[in-house]
């Protein structure tokens, strides 16, 4: 099987420049699917922080990189959207979260805020002993005692103890963020959702500061006002890397 991934077919969401050459890093399996960007691509491309595959390997041989509060020895690991991603020793923390246009970036969050992380529900089932199931939108279980959540809920997790801190319910008046589509990035609040019957995907009309605009439901993410901080204006951009080995 090939390790390296064509630059042109990647997902939309990966942060690569597509014709600067043919191939770019494989991610390996894991979380989020095939939208996972390598932690690889998002040190050498996005940060700058190290220039090839060897390098990425060094950095993370010392447990200096932290993905949701744990080290990561794996330069090929699916990073996605509201990965956190931490290097404690140069004290800078960050959120994978959409930008304009639906490409993931990394935006800068304090120390406090790297301690948990927000994930989209979009399963839900009843386990042995009463608790329920929670699976996220990157595949993580997580078991609630309480049966208060749906699916398309938002919640945040902790990093250390995978508690539930905070619920968001997905409903009119919800503040969102599109993460796919032509309105990728893109932050309002929901002022309807027409359930569309059968099979076919609910509709759900956002307003922002200055347009209002319909997406179907898988679209959408229900956030918290605090990824409307200055600090979502810094996402890093992404610059051009080379493919080393």
């Amino acid at each position: 099987m090939t390790k390296h991934q064509k630059r042109l077919s990647v997902p939309k969401s990966w942060p690569v420049e597509r014709k600067t050459d043919v191939f770019t890093v494989k991610a390996d399996a894991g979380p989020h699917g095939e939208d996972g960007v390598p932690l690889v691509v998002l040190l050498r491309d996005v940060l700058g922080y190290v220039d090839s595959k060897k390098e990425a390997r060094y950095a993370l041989s010392q447990d200096s990189i932290l993905v949701n509060g744990e080290p990561i020895n794996d330069e090929q690991r699916p990073i996605g959207m509201f990965d956190i991603v931490a290097f404690p020793g140069r004290e800078e923390y960050y959120r994978v979260f959409p930008d304009e246009g639906g490409r993931l970036a990394l935006t800068a969050i304090d120390a406090d805020a790297a301690d948990s992380r927000l994930g989209k529900i979009e399963g839900k089932r009843q386990v042995p002993g009463g608790d329920t199931q929670l699976t996220l939108h990157d595949g993580t279980n997580i078991l609630a005692e309480d049966d208060e959540y749906d699916t398309n809920d938002s919640i945040v997790v902790d990093n250390d103890d995978k508690s539930v801190v905070a619920h968001f319910p997905y409903e009119e008046g919800a503040l969102v963020t599109a993460v796919r589509g032509n309105h990728g990035g893109k932050i309002g609040e929901v002022t309807e959702i027409d359930v569309t019957p059968g099979s076919g995907s609910n509709i759900v009309t956002v307003e922002t500061d200055d347009e209002l605009f319909e997406t179907v439901e898988e679209y959408v993410v229900v956030i918290d006002e605090n990824f409307t901080s200055e600090d979502s204006e810094n996402g890093e951009a992404v610059s051009e890397g080379d493919d080393d080995e």
